[in-house]
């Protein structure tokens, strides 16, 4: 067993495995890498494999990093099949066309090239076999693989595939604890390999109580500003667990200061279908509000502005004013026409609720730049600047290592990836220090006997 790192080692974006096994070769994620451009450089180089050699792909969940470089892969040459849960499926698609739209506009305004297209990602589409969790299948002679819930996202999933008598786990995206909607992280299994993701290996959130709080105040403290509050989200689970937040607040603790909210994202209006085709995923207070009749993802005067109508009109609106909008790392989407307008304006905030990745906007920002560029436009930065990492839909440092300490038994070997240097590194080292385990930060391209 031969597994090569192809994407995610030394940075967060851009999750790629490649694993040979009984003369297979399969992919475990095919992501997208995200940078200063939604459509980074790096997802136009070429693969450091032949894409009509892999024989399956395996994917973990469908945030844009994990799924991203899928329609490439197959426009490239790949005809195999590709194996997720089903939630996913349709989550990937929508992210897909998503992400072919903004590459659309970019092409037009600036000509920057287009990774894939429309058939592309139809022909990606018809690859795609939707499966249960904990389901166990052999997905080629002598493979098997299964699915559980990785408490990260919709459909989010840490993998484990048997073979040649060994067992490789992974971790796709390992979600923070008691998030709102979905279910807990399951408990890690029985493997000799673990591949490990370390984006916040290095930190630790908030606390529930701290995060709802935070949350509230900032609001406050914004709408005591007058002006826009702009929350850059990603589309998936990050702003469905806003809005669920936003619903408590609204509904039950009646503290939200009332001003119009604005959910400025085609991609999370469009994911909330898929929210509601499958309420087994729900965790069980999510469950008990929907059978109450309590629609967590909405409230009254939650307005959604699907066209692009529909999103200038918010411009008109006078006075303070939410606006959650994609993309979550302001690498593109509507947020930049939002942020091109409010940035400059000192009673305006931006709340940063998400991850923001090397060289994006957001880590910009976030690290106090006093200008940036914008559609090719110098922006002042006069607006107030707040964070919330508790929102993220990550484990920190605690949760993971809590994670692989609960293992039914831990594993013998750890690779670190998704995850920039530092966090990386002080959570492989945590590892080994509690644990006793061998652990790895893997080089880009490094490959290792299993």
């Amino acid at each position: 067993m031969k597994l090569t790192f192809c994407g995610a080692a030394h940075e967060v974006t851009g999750s790629c495995h490649l694993l040979e096994v009984n003369k297979h070769k399969i992919l475990v994620d095919c992501g997208m890498f995200q940078g200063s451009n939604f459509n980074e450089g790096k997802n136009h180089d070429a693969f450091p494999f032949k894409p009509s050699e892999i024989n399956a792909v395996l994917i973990t969940h469908a945030h844009l990093d994990h799924v991203g470089r899928l329609p490439k892969l197959v426009r490239e040459g790949f005809k195999g099949s590709v194996f997720m849960t089903k939630a996913t499926v349709e989550l990937a698609e929508l992210v897909w066309r998503d992400a072919y739209h903004i590459m659309q506009d970019e092409n037009e305004k600036y000509g920057m090239p287009i990774l894939f297209d429309n058939v592309d990602i139809a022909n990606t589409v018809a690859l795609c076999q939707g499966l249960d969790y904990h389901d166990l299948i052999e997905i080629l002679p002598g493979v098997k693989a299964v699915w559980r819930d990785a408490g990260h996202i919709f459909g989010s999933a840490f993998i484990t595939i048997t073979a040649e008598n060994k067992q490789i786990i992974f971790s796709g995206d390992i979600g923070n604890i008691n998030e709102p909607i979905v279910k807990d992280t399951e408990q890690l299994g029985i493997a000799q390999t673990l591949v490990l993701e370390s984006t916040y290996g290095d930190r630790l959130h908030e606390g529930i109580k701290t995060r709802k709080g935070m949350i509230l105040d900032l609001i406050k403290d914004g709408v005591k500003r007058g002006g826009t509050i702009m929350i850059p989200s990603f589309s998936l689970e990050r702003t469905q667990e806003l809005l669920y937040e936003l619903n408590m607040l609204v509904e039950y603790d009646k503290t939200l200061p009332e001003v119009p909210v604005f959910l400025d994202s085609p991609l999370a209006i469009d994911a909330m279908k898929v929210y509601e085709k499958y309420p087994e995923y729900y965790d069980v207070e999510a469950a008990k509000l929907r059978q109450s009749g309590d629609d967590f993802l909405a409230f009254p005067r939650l307005q959604l502005t699907y066209t692009r109508e529909e999103s200038k009109r918010i411009n008109q609106v006078r006075g303070a004013k939410i606006i959650i909008a994609g993309a979550g790392m302001m690498n593109g989407g509507r947020i930049l026409h939002h942020a091109l307008r409010y940035l400059s304006d000192p009673a305006s905030t931006l709340l940063l609720i998400g991850y923001q990745a090397q060289n994006t906007l957001g880590r910009k920002l976030y690290e106090g730049a006093s200008k940036v560029k914008i559609f090719n436009e110098e922006v002042k930065v006069k607006c107030a600047i707040k964070a919330v990492g508790g929102l993220s839909a990550h484990g920190d440092q605690k949760k993971l290592l809590f994670w692989v300490e609960k293992a039914v038994k831990k594993p013998e070997q750890i690779f670190c990836v998704h995850g920039e240097p530092h966090a990386a590194t002080e959570l492989a080292h945590r590892l080994r220090d509690n644990f006793n385990i061998k652990t790895f930060v893997p080089e880009m391209g490094e490959t290792v006997e299993i």
